[in-house]
């Protein structure tokens, strides 16, 4: 008798948003560049940025708890945890495993992914793999990021757009019909050196002199990563959507990694769509990395976006040069 197919679903979502705000305004007093420039070429009008003292882990375990309170689930049972980042608090171990100890769930598998900004759909595609082969019930899934740390931040082209947050999610098993009902992934390594991080790894160990020339902090071809994502976001959108047998025009709601709102604009003309169907929060929280589709996600759900039987894309693009797309339903 074939066995029947296990769906993941997403139970909870929780999010962690620092306080502290710096607004285009403040920011064109430290480089050159004004409010109207910045909202202009990127749709954003603020960021949030974390505290000195604080690490990736810690917005991380923050957003982790509110996903489990939401979810109705003790820390006890959860089997796996998988945290995307692009800032990790150092190099070794994984920051899943920093996680893991701070939220006290001794023995609880632990690892990261290094997707860049579409390191949470990645992380959400692994984990509902664990779930769809039954291995594990609960599987803690966190997108977070302290991109200010490692953001050049007399670079104009690339420190306009650096926020910092958090999001989680619970993945469990879902009803036949519900839950995740597509998933893809991609890659090019060929446009690496687009958006990458030069100095800190084996390739190019740190010196005092490359720290002196930022080469640990992220540099960016803003115009390459442009261009590959106005083409990547409607096609990984397209292409879920056919895996999933489901209709452009019967989507709820798209909430796309935010990385600018330009490229969320042209791929709702592209796929014909309302820009009512995206999930825009960019104007308030920037670039995000990892986090930003999480955080989208709570946000629509928090404003009464997304209700019981929708159909929900996720979808993310970023450094590798990668790309995902998720398709649910909600239940």
């Amino acid at each position: 008798m074939p066995m029947e197919k296990i769906n993941a679903r997403i139970a909870g979502v929780g999010v962690c948003i620092p306080d502290a705000v710096l607004t285009n305004h403040e920011l064109a007093g430290k480089i050159d560049t004004s409010d109207e420039w910045i909202r202009t070429m990127t749709g954003i009008r603020e960021r949030h940025i974390a505290d000195p003292s604080q690490a990736t882990s810690d917005l991380g375990v923050l957003a982790a708890e509110r996903a489990m309170a939401q979810a109705g689930i003790d820390r006890a049972e959860v089997d796996l945890i998988i945290l995307a980042t692009m800032s990790p608090d150092v190099p070794v171990p994984a920051t899943a495993c920093i996680v893991q100890e701070q939220l006290g769930m001794k023995n609880t598998p632990a690892f990261d992914v290094a997707a860049g900004c579409s390191g949470f759909i990645y992380a959400l595609v692994i984990g509902s793999q664990f779930i769809a082969t039954g291995l594990y019930r609960t599987v803690l899934v966190i997108g977070a990021e302290v991109l200010s740390k490692i953001t050049n931040w007399g670079d104009r082209g690339s420190c306009i757009v650096t926020g910092d947050g958090a999001g989680a999610v619970v993945l469990r098993s879902a009803e036949p019909g519900e839950g995740i009902l597509s998933m893809c992934l991609g890659a090019d390594g060929s446009g690496l050196r687009h958006l990458y991080t030069p100095a800190g790894g084996t390739r190019m160990p740190v010196t005092a002199e490359n720290i002196a020339a930022n080469m640990h902090k992220v540099k960016m071809d803003g115009q390459e990563v442009f261009r590959f994502a106005m083409r990547m976001l409607p096609e990984v959108l397209e292409q879920a959507l056919e895996l999933a047998k489901i209709a452009r025009e019967d989507v709820a709601l798209i909430i796309p990694h935010q990385a600018n709102l330009r490229i969320i604009d042209a791929a709702a003309r592209r796929m014909d769509l309302p820009m009512e169907k995206f999930m825009v929060n960019i104007d308030r929280y920037g670039n995000t990395s990892a986090a930003s589709i999480p955080i989208g996600l709570h946000e629509a759900l928090a404003n009464g976006r997304i209700k019981k039987g929708d159909v929900v894309v996720l979808a993310g693009f970023g450094a590798g040069l990668t790309w995902g797309a998720v398709v649910m339903r909600w239940h």
